[in-house]
Parts: C-alpha cells; structure tokens; sequence
C-alpha cells in the first residue's frame, strides 16, 4: 500500500513539472513573436552620439501615456557594413524582426530582408 501511494505522489509530481514546462515553452513563443517597426534608420554613432563605434538604429515615434515619445531601437546586424547603415544622412524606413531588451537598450533582430527603406 506505501508502495502504491508513492507511486501515486511521485506520478502527480512529474505530471506538474510536465505542465509547468509546457507553460513556460508557450510564454517563450509568444516572446519570440516577428513585429514591424517603422521610423528612421540612422546611425547610434555619427548622428546620435550614443555609441563608441557605427551602429544601426531605428528612431520610432510611439504613444506613451497619450504622449509621442520617441524610441530607439539599436539592432542586431553587422553594422555600419550593411547596405543600409545610415552614417550621415537618416532615411525613413521599417525593419521586421524581434524585439528584446537587454541593458536598458531596446534591440531589435532584423528576419532575413527584414530591412526595408522607403
């Protein structure tokens, strides 16, 4: 009978480490969800002195508290050796990808052609 009800609990504890896993695999998913973000693509070095070396980065306009706050995202690419790295003259454009945050920085992880300029 002890050997019954042992079973029984370490049965009930495996299938709630099952579940909390499944739950945990569905909030990584949502997290790793494609948006597009579009405003201005310009340099984290050259045009906003924000940065040590020539970085992609995307200024967006969003609504914070009814306010526009203007955003920047730096993103993940190889820099300044892009096609459409922007080191002295912004240009409109929208990048696809994920979006991260990291260091108090917004990031964002271009999908492949995800860079589009107007």
């Amino acid at each position: 009978m002890r050997t019954l009800g042992s079973l029984a609990l370490g049965l009930g504890v495996i299938v709630a480490l099952g579940l909390t896993a499944l739950a945990a695999d569905k909030d990584d998913k949502k997290a790793d969800k494609e948006v597009t973000l579009k405003g201005t693509l310009t340099c984290g070095k050259c045009d906003l002195k924000k940065s040590d070396d020539c970085a992609n980065v995307l200024k967006v306009t969003e609504k914070v508290d009814g306010k526009d706050v203007v955003v920047i995202y730096w993103l993940k690419d190889e820099g300044k050796t892009e096609k459409y790295h922007a080191c002295t003259k912004p240009k409109k454009g929208s990048v696809t990808g994920v979006v991260s945050e990291k260091d108090g920085k917004k990031w964002i992880t271009p999908s492949k052609d995800g860079v589009k300029l107007d």
